[in-house]
């Protein structure tokens, strides 16, 4: 299939993932929600199998009856008095998914160069955070709802600069993997730049730009 249907599709299965979360927002609209959502599934999935490598698509399948069953079996024994927690687990493990998909993309950079590179990068990145912060509030949030924590607010000592330590050493990881391993795409794009400030001027009055790329070329 055409990359242009393909990047359309997913496109089109975004916004009607969109739609879906709006319609679930309302009870009256609870009912149009599920079926976009399903919809915009169902494309998305398409895509992804027209798109994916054929040596790999049983797998694909294989992991699509897991969670089918998985899915099947859990709503049918689920009451509706627990949905909430069910809901909560079942979040969890959206931000599980982010961080492998940011692990596996990271994995296969070695394909982009440049620019494209930068924001592959930041893309896993904010990924990776975003996925792991939900992973691990949505647990709790599933285990105060089932009762096994207390649902009282933790007090302990210096807890608000715990979590600013927690931020800036994840905002230093972050920051570790996108210089480390945007060396080369940061030197392109710097060359880049100073051809540009550059150009058609033989006078130094575009020095401060060309030092400045040297530096981060460097």
């Amino acid at each position: 299939m055409p990359e242009g249907i393909i990047t359309v599709a997913y496109i089109l299965s975004g916004a009607l993932f969109i739609l879906s979360l709006r319609g679930l927002s309302h009870q009256e609209t609870a009912r149009k929600g599920n079926l976009y959502g399903i919809l915009g599934m169902i494309i998305a999935i398409s895509a992804t199998l027209f798109a994916g490598n054929t040596n790999t698509l049983w797998i694909l399948i294989a992991v699509m009856i897991t969670g089918g069953v998985i899915g099947l079996v859990v709503a049918r024994r689920v009451a509706m008095t627990e949905m909430p927690e069910l809901v909560a687990i079942l979040h969890s493990f959206v931000g599980a998914s982010a961080v492998l998909v940011g692990i596996v993309s990271h994995l296969e950079q070695e394909t982009k160069i440049g620019s494209e590179l930068i924001i592959h990068q930041i893309e896993i990145v904010l990924g990776v955070f975003i996925g792991a912060y939900t992973f691990t509030g949505s647990v709790i949030a599933f285990l105060k709802l089932r009762g096994s924590i207390s649902g009282k607010p933790l007090t302990m000592p210096l807890r608000h600069q715990l979590d600013l330590l927690l931020l800036f050493s994840a905002g230093i990881c972050g920051f570790w993997v996108f210089f480390r391993y945007s060396a080369t795409a940061y030197s392109a794009s710097c060359n880049n730049f100073h051809c540009w400030t550059s150009r058609d001027s033989h006078d130094y009055g575009n020095w401060w730009c060309r030092y400045a790329c040297s530096g981060f070329h460097a």
